[in-house]
C-alpha cells in the first residue's frame, strides 16, 4: 500500500539568520546656508585690518630699531636728517634716537652759512623780444632728470618777466590746489612756493612774507626764525635776501629799496625743531656742506642763469616711484649743471608739485593727494 506523502522537514532559521529587509535610503538633508550679518562682515574685515596693522607696525618698529642702532651710522644719519625736515613725522626721531645724539647728527650734517648778497651785475640779458639770435633756443623747455634717489622735472624759462607770484589774497581759511591757482591766474605753468600753514591741509594762510605784483600782501618777517626772502625784483632778477629778525617796517623799506615785485619766504634753520635750508648758490658760489648737508626729501627749488633764464625744479621722494628724494647736494648739482648763478630751496616735502599746460608734472607725494597737490595760498607761475 502506497504510503502517505510526507513533505521534507523544513529547516527553521533563527531570527538572526533571516535576511534583513532592504532599507530605503533617506535623501540627504539640505544644508541650510546662513548669510553672515553685516556686523559679522565688519568684524571679519576689522580682524584682517588689525592683523595687517600689527604686522606692519611690528615690521616698522624692528626696521627702525635696526636703522637707529649701531649697525649703520649712515642709515641713522639719513633717517634723522630726513625726518627732521618733515612737518608731521619729525616726532619719530625722538622715539628711536636720544635728543643729544640727534643734535650731534644735525650739527655734523649742517650746511655752511652763505651770507653773500646777490650781485645783480652777474645777470645780463636783453629784452626777450630782442634776444632771438639762437634759433635753437626755446622760450620754455621741460627737462626730465633722474638721480640715484630721485626723479625730477625742470622747467627752463628764457624770459624771467613771464614769472610772477599768484596768490589767493585776501587770505582765507582754505587755499586752492596748484592747478586751480594756475587756472585762476591764466598761467601755463606753476610750482609751489614759500612756507605756509599746512595744518589739516587747509593751506589758506602764508607765513613770513608775501609780495605779489609789488604789493606786500603778508608782512611778518619775524614770525619764524631764519626766514629768507626769495623772489624777483622789477628788473626780473632773482633775489635771495636774509630777512631774519626784521620788523614789518624794515621789510617794507627793503621791498621798496630793492624793488621786489614777487616773492615768498622759506626758513633757514638747522635744529631738531626746524631743519630747513634756503640758499643753494649765490653769485656762482655753491654752498658748502658738513657731512651730508641734508636728508632726502621731495624738493622745490628756483634758480637763475647768467642770461636771465629761470630754472624751476621739483623732485619726487618719500617712497613715490620708489625714491627717497633729493638732498641739498643734489639740488646744487642740478642747478650748477644747468648754469644757475643764484639758486634757492623752497618749501618741499608734501607741498612739492609742478603743473604745466593742463596737467601735473609732479603731484604731491601724500597718498590722499597723489593726483593733485596740497591746498596752497600762493605759488610761482609762468604766463
Amino acid at each position: 500500500m502506497r504510503g502517505k506523502y510526507e513533505a521534507p522537514p523544513q529547516k527553521h532559521r533563527r531570527r538572526s539568520e533571516q535576511p534583513a529587509p532592504t532599507a530605503k535610503p533617506h535623501p540627504p538633508r539640505p544644508v541650510k546656508y546662513r548669510k553672515p550679518t553685516p556686523g559679522e562682515y565688519l568684524m571679519r574685515f576689522l580682524a584682517v585690518v588689525l592683523t595687517v596693522v600689527v604686522v606692519f607696525a611690528f615690521t616698522l618698529l624692528m626696521s627702525m630699531k635696526m636703522i637707529c642702532g649701531t649697525t649703520s651710522p649712515s642709515a641713522k644719519r639719513t633717517f634723522v636728517t630726513t625726518l627732521l625736515e618733515t612737518g608731521q613725522l619729525k616726532f619719530l626721531v625722538s622715539w628711536f634716537v636720544p635728543s643729544a645724539e640727534v643734535q650731534e647728527i644735525v650739527d655734523a650734517n649742517s650746511m655752511v652759512k652763505l651770507d653773500e648778497d646777490v650781485d645783480t651785475n652777474l645777470i645780463s640779458f636783453e629784452p626777450y623780444a630782442d634776444n632771438e639770435q639762437d634759433p635753437e633756443a626755446k622760450d620754455l623747455e621741460i627737462i626730465e632728470l633722474s638721480g640715484r634717489t630721485y626723479t625730477a622735472k625742470l622747467i627752463k624759462v628764457r624770459d624771467p618777466s613771464r614769472i610772477s607770484l599768484a596768490t589767493i589774497y585776501p587770505w582765507r581759511d582754505t587755499g586752492v590746489t596748484l592747478e586751480e591757482l594756475a587756472q585762476q591766474s591764466g598761467a601755463l605753468a606753476a610750482i609751489n612756493g614759500g612756507i605756509y600753514d599746512s595744518t589739516n591741509n587747509t593751506g589758506g594762510r602764508p607765513y613770513g612774507v608775501i609780495v605779489s605784483n609789488g604789493e606786500i600782501q603778508y608782512n611778518k618777517p619775524n614770525e619764524f626764525p631764519g626766514l629768507v626772502l626769495v623772489g624777483f625784483d622789477n628788473d626780473n632778477i632773482l633775489q635771495i635776501i636774509d630777512v631774519n629778525g626784521m620788523t614789518p617796517d624794515q621789510l617794507e623799506a627793503l621791498v621798496k629799496e630793492k624793488g621786489i615785485r614777487d616773492a615768498v619766504t622759506f626758513q633757514e634753520e638747522s635744529s631738531d625743531a626746524n631743519n630747513h635750508f634756503v640758499q643753494l648758490i649765490i653769485n656762482g658760489n655753491p654752498r658748502g656742506m658738513n657731512g651730508a648737508g641734508s636728508g632726502l626729501n621731495p624738493r622745490t627749488a628756483i634758480g637763475q642763469c647768467a642770461d636771465g633764464s629761470v630754472l624751476l625744479l621739483v623732485t619726487d621722494g618719500r617712497g613715490k616711484n620708489g625714491h627717497l628724494g633729493a638732498s641739498a647736494a643734489d639740488l646744487i648739482e642740478i642747478m650748477t649743471q644747468y648754469g644757475a648763478v643764484n639758486a634757492a630751496n623752497l618749501d618741499g616735502g608734501s607741498s612739492t608739485c609742478m603743473y604745466y599746460d593742463g596737467e601735473y608734472l609732479m603731484t604731491s607725494v601724500t597718498f590722499y593727494y597723489s593726483n593733485s597737490s596740497w591746498k596752497l595760498p600762493a605759488g610761482f607761475i609762468v604766463k
